[in-house]
């Protein structure tokens, strides 16, 4: 799998899996793919800060040994116009831990997803959403600091699935008549039609991530959002699912909402995680008025493409929410926001995003204390106004610099720091 086209780093160790855990080496291969756009601006900036990083945490003793991936426009050059090589896939299974800039995804045509076809190929069920405030980041909200919480989106159905079919097209012409002859549904003729599959499987293995996340990391709460009230087969059994995975499989570390106040009188126990759920409408609108009340959420699909962005929206915007899709363990950390084919080469744009997915990267390896020098020096960078156009278009007296200029800035930080 490895060969001309990428090679393997020949002084690093490949991370291996035993007893369900990862084993990390001082010396890990990490994979990375520039991404399309602006990915190789960002991808550049941020693997200096995140290898500065870990030498200033580990005084030189760990090294991340980076391999370089293919997928997306660069891919296609390497691979006669292959976007999604299947060395690729094969790579990021074996190297199990990458990291990606954003790819190409065409609205309405074109080759598909190359976003959601690698969550589905490599089974990467989990979207993980971390989104929480950093002192001077401008924000619309009036108390964006009360803003922590760690999203958990199913990856692979509901209708990402795939399963839906164009107006006017044989197969939706059988799907109608199936429908409207067989079940006796009604709508009106010339549907496109699309499929939502939301199972049991699917729904606790994903809540299961989150509440073992919840468990790890000391939270307090693990919120079910769905729709429940309209698609009860669905949207109201994935709710379900996730009650009755957290009784069954969480039964000693885990309390319901309802419990709180019966047994506990609102006063939750030490060592317990609270599971509630939320109507997906009204957390929109709760995690503006009262966000402290959420720590972990755990959601169907689409809800959660739309939740986790305005979410992100309340702290700074999508420039710097991080994101990850991991599955048993093979995990892809990525940048959330699109290609900015404008911006390409401009060394112009936030890293914030890919930066922040890597330091979720490096929490998920272990390396915490490397994770922790970019969380705590980023608002120290932030608060001299020392930022990208997109922040200093926000703020008075700022000093815009560069993409490659506020990697500058950062390392310069840590390294002082």
């Amino acid at each position: 799998m490895f060969g001309e086209r990428m090679k393997l780093p020949v002084n690093g160790t490949k991370i291996s899996v035993q007893n369900n855990k990862l084993v990390v080496p001082d010396n890990p291969i990490l994979g990375y793919i520039e991404g399309d756009g602006i990915g190789p601006d960002i991808t550049r900036a941020c693997l200096r800060i995140w290898d500065m990083a870990v030498k200033q945490a580990y005084n030189g003793k760990r090294k991340i040994h980076w391999a370089e991936l293919f997928m997306g426009e660069k891919a296609a050059g390497k691979f006669n116009g292959n976007y999604f090589p299947d060395e690729t896939i094969d790579a990021l299974k074996e190297i199990i831990v990458s990291i990606k800039g954003p790819l190409t995804t065409p609205v309405g045509g074109g080759f598909r997803s190359l976003n959601v076809s690698l969550r589905q190929v490599l089974d990467l069920y989990a979207c993980v959403r971390p989104v929480r405030y950093y002192s001077g980041v401008p924000s619309p909200m009036r108390h964006p600091e009360q803003v922590d919480i760690v999203l958990f989106r199913e990856n692979t159905e509901d209708v990402y699935s795939g399963i839906e079919y164009q107006s006017g097209s044989p197969e939706m012409r059988k799907i109608e008549k199936f429908l409207k002859e067989e079940m006796g549904a009604t709508f009106f003729d010339d549907a496109g039609i699309g499929i939502k599959p939301i199972s049991p499987f699917g729904s606790k293995r994903l809540v299961r991530k989150a509440i073992q996340y919840a468990i790890d990391n000391n939270r307090k709460n693990v919120t079910l959002v769905h729709k429940g009230n309209i698609m009860k087969f669905t949207e109201g059994a994935f709710r379900n699912w996730g009650y009755e995975l957290a009784r069954e499989e969480f039964g000693d570390s885990t309390i319901t909402e309802d419990e709180l106040w019966d047994k506990y009188d609102g006063k939750q126990p030490e060592g317990k995680i609270v599971i509630k759920d939320r109507i997906a409408d009204i957390t929109f609108q709760l995690m503006q008025l009262r966000p402290t009340e959420f720590d972990v959420l755990a959601t169907t699909n689409l809800n959660g493409d739309y939740l986790s962005d305005a979410i992100a929206a309340e702290v700074g915007g999508m420039g710097i929410a991080p994101g990850a899709n991991i599955g048993e363990h093979v995990a892809v950390f990525e940048a959330t926001h699109g290609t900015a084919p404008k911006y390409s080469n401009l060394d112009k744009v936030n890293p914030g995003s890919l930066l922040f997915s890597g330091v979720s990267m490096l929490e998920y390896i272990g390396w915490t204390e490397a994770a922790e020098l970019i969380k705590t020096n980023y608002p120290k960078v932030i608060e001299k106004k020392i930022v990208t156009y997109d922040f200093a278009r926000q703020m008075e007296n700022a000093t815009e610099v560069s993409t490659s200029g506020f990697a500058d800035a950062l390392i310069e930080q840590i390294e002082k720091g």
